[in-house]
């Protein structure tokens, strides 16, 4: 497994977490939106590494997205699901380059 697809299982969890609608917005208050700063920049390396690995970005994008409106009471819940979503299954996929290689 690519160290994208790990960090797409890890920051769609991370989402998904995020997601829930009083406990994600009980974590984001209290500690001051710096778990929005953290996704940002997990999602940025995320699609740093994807692009690498020749893998979809689609949850990637959507989660960089999703950390800059996440601030949004309802939008960021909402945007915080559908990211948790796209990554997993962007994560259940695998990489281009890797099913390549193991064609060989």
């Amino acid at each position: 497994m690519s160290v994208s697809r790990i960090l797409k299982w890890v920051t769609g969890g991370l989402e998904a977490l995020l997601g829930i609608p009083v406990l994600g917005g009980a974590i984001i208050l209290s500690l001051a939106w710096t778990p929005l700063l953290i996704m940002l920049i997990l999602h940025i390396v995320t699609l740093v590494m994807t692009k690498k690995d020749g893998g979809k970005s689609v949850g990637s994008i959507l989660g960089i997205i999703t950390s800059c409106l996440g601030w949004i009471p309802g939008v960021g819940m909402v945007l915080h699901i559908l990211s948790a979503v796209f990554l997993m299954i962007n994560a259940a996929q695998p990489d281009q380059k890797s099913s390549e290689s193991a064609a060989l």
